[in-house]
């Protein structure tokens, strides 16, 4: 099995690059849509985290810019009904630190906005992977999101629930509402999902 591979990039047109190694073999290597790798200048050097599919008829490399990323698209490929274009086509559509946000809330909308994707598939992602799924360390940076009186794990819930695409006003009357105190981020994201449904 390919894990990984480093070498000059050049991007295709079709959701792949070619990875052109020192011995002068070119690599092609599906790359989700919104990885920061297309960011990077055609002819510089990348390493990619790869995981490499066989079936009968073809054989696939899928690239990542960090194990985690692989790691998340691994485990979403290990779930009956999500083969590696769909497991690839949530990549695209989800950051992995929104990913990981709506499998530990039970967002199977945000799951499902993945082309592809139906509300069903998006549902056993949630069931299969929620104990699987570590929750991200930090989140991304939200302007002007909460006030300072709440604590720690009310602003990450907050600033979770905007990740996932609610407003500021919605996320922070959502977790407003949870009265109990002292509880983790992902505990105020489940009781606050239940107020906004």
């Amino acid at each position: 099995m390919i894990r990984s591979i480093r070498g000059s990039l050049y991007p295709e047109m079709d959701g792949s690059v070619t990875v052109e190694t020192e011995s002068g073999v070119g690599l092609r290597v599906f790359v989700p849509a919104n990885s920061e790798i297309y960011k990077r200048v055609e002819g510089s050097e990348v390493k990619l985290y790869t995981s490499m599919m066989v079936r009968e008829d073809a054989m696939s490399l899928y690239g990542f810019s960090n194990k985690d990323e692989r790691r998340l698209f691994e485990l979403l490929i290990t779930v009956n009904g999500v083969g590696a274009k769909a497991g690839m086509s949530i990549m695209s559509t989800l950051s992995p630190t929104e990913l990981k946000l709506a499998i530990a809330a039970g967002d199977a909308k945000a799951i499902s906005a993945a082309n592809g994707i139906g509300k069903k598939t998006a549902e056993r992602i949630i069931l299969e992977l929620k104990d699987k799924v570590e929750m991200p360390t930090s989140l991304p940076e939200m302007e002007g999101v909460v006030a300072a009186t709440y604590s720690d794990e009310r602003n990450e819930a907050v600033n979770a629930l905007i990740a996932l695409g609610y407003s500021k006003n919605e996320a922070a009357s959502a977790i407003g509402s949870v009265a109990e105190n002292g509880l983790t981020c992902e505990e105020y994201i489940k009781k606050a999902l239940k107020n906004l449904f």
